[in-house]
């Protein structure tokens, strides 16, 4: 086994996998995550007119192998800032062992950081949003009825990222999606 002990890693189940952006990642997104929660819960890019569902943890979902890959930053702190500044939101709904992060999910996230022997990781920790309320889980016709709502390019925008969302991040709200509007997985991993 390689030795990581040098390595902070970032954890992905979305669109970090197929557009990092400007995330300093270096080589290729590991297929060997932990396991967790995920769903496509949260009603993301109200401000800038992006609209669309995304995926975040919840104890609603099934649990999914998720990815990671290396970032390419100094230490804790600086992998949490550069996480933040992709995800565009506040430095709190950045996860990160070491160091502190005990919101939901977090234990499980550092038993498998020490099992890979990383010297840290970092996750993107945004709630489950739905009705302009943080915390709430959409029910699964409350999420199709938003996506047959949108038009123009919020709507391409929400089709890719369920088309494009790893093919291995398979939920209810996924499969329901893909029969009512025929958004096949795009990704073949």
């Amino acid at each position: 086994m390689n030795d990581l002990s040098d390595t902070i890693a970032c954890l992905g189940w979305g669109s970090l996998v197929w557009q990092p952006k400007e995330l300093p990642v270096v080589g290729d997104w590991h297929h060997d995550g932990p396991a967790l929660p995920l769903e496509f819960a949260r009603h993301s890019g109200q401000k800038t007119g992006e609209d669309r569902l995304t995926l975040v943890l919840t104890m609603s979902g099934p649990v999914i192998t998720t990815r990671w890959a290396r970032l390419q930053v100094p230490d804790i702190e600086s992998a949490r800032s550069a996480l933040r500044k992709r995800e565009g939101c506040t430095l709190s709904d950045i996860g990160f062992y070491p160091g502190g992060s005990s919101g939901e999910f977090a234990s499980e996230i550092a038993e498998w950081a020490k099992a890979k022997n990383l010297k840290g990781v970092v996750w993107t920790a945004l709630p489950p949003k739905f009705a302009n309320e943080d915390g709430r889980v959409p029910t699964q016709d409350e999420a199709l009825a938003f996506l047959s709502g949108l038009t123009g390019k919020p709507k391409a925008l929400a089709e890719e990222y369920v088309r494009m969302a790893p093919l291995a991040v398979q939920t209810p709200y996924r499969a329901a999606i893909e029969r009512e509007f025929g958004w096949a997985a795009l990704s073949k991993e």
